[in-house]
């Protein structure tokens, strides 16, 4: 991974968007809802005033409008803070 975050950000991989149906019809991307699973693959180091609780392989539950995208060689991910995150799942 060469995306390395500062201080106390993450950076996830989203979980991908289920393909919905209804009726035989199929929702457009641009309709279906954001996925709010996602797997830590990167962590910066924390600051003098918070600890990283999260590590990297993480899976985590973070808010619907939560995290900046980005794109890195055709990958997207969300890169947010942790306190941004509300759970670490399993």
């Amino acid at each position: 991974m060469n995306i390395r975050p500062l201080a106390d950000r993450v950076l996830v991989l989203p979980q991908p968007a289920e393909e919905k149906t209804i009726g035989g019809i199929i929702i457009p991307d641009t309709a279906k809802e954001k996925p709010l699973q996602g797997e830590v693959v990167a962590v910066g180091n924390g600051t003098n005033d918070e600890k990283m609780e999260i590590a990297v392989g993480d899976h985590v539950l973070y808010g619907k409008y939560s995290g900046t995208e980005v794109e890195f060689e055709g990958v997207k991910y969300l890169i947010m803070r942790q306190s941004d995150v509300l759970a670490i799942l399993g």
